[in-house]
């Protein structure tokens, strides 16, 4: 079984924050509350998985991480954030 080092952690927390600073909303006014929604919803698991890092808690930090890009990754496939960034998110170039 593998371990989650701090510095895996770390990776995927780093990326997930250079996700969070490229997302571009949609400009549909239709989807704009749901892209909203969505991204909060990143935002707060990514928050969460700062918190548990912290507390050494590197399981629930590695989740928390995981759906924050998920998240990302599901607004992405749903139209609701523009990117242009296949290693960041789930886009063909």
């Amino acid at each position: 079984m593998q371990n989650i080092t701090e510095e895996k952690l770390q990776k995927y927390i780093d990326i997930t924050k250079e996700a969070l600073e490229k997302i571009k909303i949609t400009k549909n006014k239709k989807l704009i509350m749901k892209a909203n929604e969505l991204l909060n919803l990143s935002r707060c698991y990514y928050s969460d998985s700062i918190f548990f890092k912290n507390k050494g808690d590197f399981i629930n930090a590695f989740a928390a991480i995981n759906y924050a890009h998920a998240f990302l990754d599901a607004g992405v496939i749903l139209k609701l954030f523009i990117v242009n960034d296949s290693k960041l998110f789930m886009v063909d170039k």
